[in-house]
């Protein structure tokens, strides 16, 4: 009797599957594995958390979930921690299995794990095959390969939209043969240092963040077909407010709950069976913005994470000053726009795409803090970190990633366009909230009778500017 282990990593589902549906057809028995690697649960990168509450409770969830679903095909989630390479060949070598399937991953330390257990199974003769598996565009359908492809964004889109079919989702398996063995618990919060109240989510969540395959095919029913929501997606996307103003399937996608290929049947659907526009393709070149940063991640590498990133721009003077960081990451920098979203952020694990390049865009070029301390913060609490998406991002936003362009955002500008009423910051920052626009969005120019009127005390019930922003603009222009 044949067995096949399937290492469960960022492709935590049923559903488009390939690496779980190719074991179940290549062995009689299938041992799916989860292994909560170390390097999940201690300190990241300048002393922060690795992974904080929400995102570590959205994996959680996930496992739970991935339980369920396998035990609903007569098969059963195996769940060991520690590190992949002692894990996989030891429960491999328990099972008397013939090969180990994974999924292949771009991050580096996805990759160094990889191929740690790779060495680890050769030596001890077992095979093993991977599959990519989490994004839209196979790897190996696009025009050119990962180490060939453009820095810009717009000729390899466009090339690939042209030359590259998105595959069919792969079926999920009916049945999933499972031999007996121990099953090992689920891990829980301790496990990464953190209380269940720590990852309570504040009540003005945008959405409640229910990890797992199920809740993240609710959520696709809920946003494409209940609400009829993605007629209007590319209007609606930079919204600050409420649970629809963008599709918000990063968290399943980032842990692989979601296939972006089953995404992509469903808008596809949706075309046919309601209206194809700008906005049902938008949502389709979402995703391939998120394939970009995950080929750019598999052809620059460790580039990524140093400070000059791919343009290995040495010119900016980067500062590692811990108590303004420390302001930034509490959402005390006396600038309103910025710290709504950081303690957006803070309460809930989530903060929209707008946001997410404001913030990234007053630490690394208002402040000139080193983004990749900003870059680590998000890693540890964003419910959907995905580390393409969030690194690279990061780094475009630092003047150090794809774009060419030294690019910086008018923090004020955008606070008023997208916030105009400034109904987002006073949701987040409720002691500025009696202000009227114009001054919920700049305290500063209160005066001392307008102070007096509205009961704010820069300083007192408000955090004064930690810099003069209009100056800061100076040495950027």
């Amino acid at each position: 009797m044949s067995t096949i282990v399937v290492w469960f990593r960022r492709d935590l589902r049923c559903h488009d599957n390939e690496t779980l549906a190719r074991a179940v057809v290549d062995a009689d028995e299938v041992v799916p594995l989860y292994c909560l690697p170390s390097r999940l649960t201690g300190a990241g990168l300048f002393g922060l958390d690795k992974t904080g509450p929400y995102r570590a409770r959205f994996l959680l969830d996930s496992l739970a979930d991935l339980r369920t679903s396998l035990r609903e095909r007569d098969g059963e989630l195996f769940v060991r921690r520690g590190s992949p390479a002692s894990v996989v060949p030891t429960v491999a070598r328990q099972f008397d299995a013939e090969a180990v399937y994974w999924q292949d991953l771009p991050g580096t330390e996805e990759r160094t794990e990889a191929r740690r257990v790779r060495s680890e199974l050769t030596d001890e003769g077992i095979d093993h095959e991977t599959f990519w598996t989490h994004t839209l565009y196979h790897r190996d359908d696009l025009p050119r390969p990962p180490p060939e492809i453009s820095d810009t964004f717009t000729p390899w889109k466009d090339r690939t939209e042209a030359k590259a079919n998105v595959r069919a989702p792969t079926p999920a398996p009916s049945d999933v043969p499972t031999p007996v063995g121990a099953q090992g618990s689920l891990p829980s919060l301790a496990a990464f240092g953190h209380q269940s109240s720590d990852a309570e989510l504040d009540e003005r969540t945008v959405l409640d963040w229910e990890g797992g395959e199920q809740a993240g095919l609710d959520r696709i029913a809920t946003y494409i077909w209940e609400q009829d929501c993605l007629r209007e997606y590319r209007e609606t996307r930079n919204g600050l407010l409420g649970s629809d103003y963008s599709s918000k399937f990063s968290p399943w996608l980032a842990l692989g709950c979601l296939s972006p290929r089953r995404i992509h049947r469903e808008v596809k659907q949706y075309e046919a069976d309601r209206v194809a526009n700008k906005s049902t393709y938008w949502l389709v070149f979402e995703l391939a913005w998120r394939d970009y940063f995950q080929y750019q991640l598999q052809k620059h590498g460790k580039q990524w994470f140093q400070q000059g990133g791919i343009r290995e721009r040495a010119d900016i003077e980067w500062r590692r000053d811990r108590e303004q960081f420390q302001r930034w990451a509490a959402g005390e920098t006396g600038i309103p726009f910025v710290d709504a979203n950081m303690r957006e952020l803070n309460e809930t694990g989530y903060v929209s795409n707008r946001g997410r390049q404001n913030v990234a865009s007053f630490l690394a070029n208002n402040l000139r803090i080193d983004w990749r301390m900003g870059a680590a913060y998000f890693e540890a609490r964003l419910v959907d970190y995905d580390v393409a998406s969030n690194w690279c991002n990061w780094a475009y936003n630092a003047q150090v990633g794809n774009d060419s362009r030294d690019r910086y955002f008018d923090i004020v500008g955008q606070a008023r366009q997208y916030d105009a009423d400034a109904e987002y910051v006073g949701q987040w920052l409720p002691e500025l909230a009696s202000l009227p626009a114009k001054f919920a969005h700049e305290p500063w120019r209160l005066s001392e009778a307008q102070r007096a009127e509205y009961s704010v005390e820069l300083g007192v019930d408000y955090p004064a500017p930690m810099i003069d922003l209009e100056a800061s603009y100076e040495k950027l222009r």
